[in-house]
């Protein structure tokens, strides 16, 4: 398994409330920008079951199921890029009464997940760079 991005940002808001936040995965185009919108199953009830589909403002399609969930701390889930799986883990770390720091790992593994890796962590990258700025402020703004 390959690490292709590794992200930590800190958010102005308790744990359990950002977890809240980011199990609302159909509500993430407010924030990804480059999401149209994510098809939930179960429909607005993230969970350990839970399957989906994400629509890229590009018109990509991924699927993803979730492979792991630990409320609040942790969430991971899987889905395929061309010949490859990508493993999007997603911790939550608080650090007082009134932060979180979220910690987001993107690995990969598969046939040619270092060439194919790279090319989605290089596109995939680009997002998160505009999209974490919109979801602090999204999220300090709960105060």
């Amino acid at each position: 398994m390959v690490v292709l991005i590794r992200r930590e940002f800190t958010v102005g808001i308790p744990v359990q409330r950002a977890w809240d936040h980011l199990a609302l995965v159909e509500q993430w185009p407010s924030w990804a920008r480059h999401i149209k919108r994510i098809d939930l199953q179960p429909p607005h009830s993230f969970g350990k079951q839970s399957v989906g589909v994400i629509h890229l403002t590009n018109g990509i399609k991924s699927s993803f199921h979730v492979t792991e969930y630990k409320p609040p701390r942790s969430w991971k889930w899987a889905g395929r890029f061309l010949w490859a799986t990508v493993i999007y883990d997603h911790q939550f770390e608080a650090l007082d009464s009134g932060h979180t720091r979220l910690i987001w790992i993107i690995e990969a593994e598969g046939f040619g997940e270092r060439i194919l890796g790279r090319l989605f962590a290089s596109v995939y990258r680009r997002s998160l760079e505009k999209a974490i700025p919109l979801l602090i402020a999204e999220m300090n703004s709960e105060k």
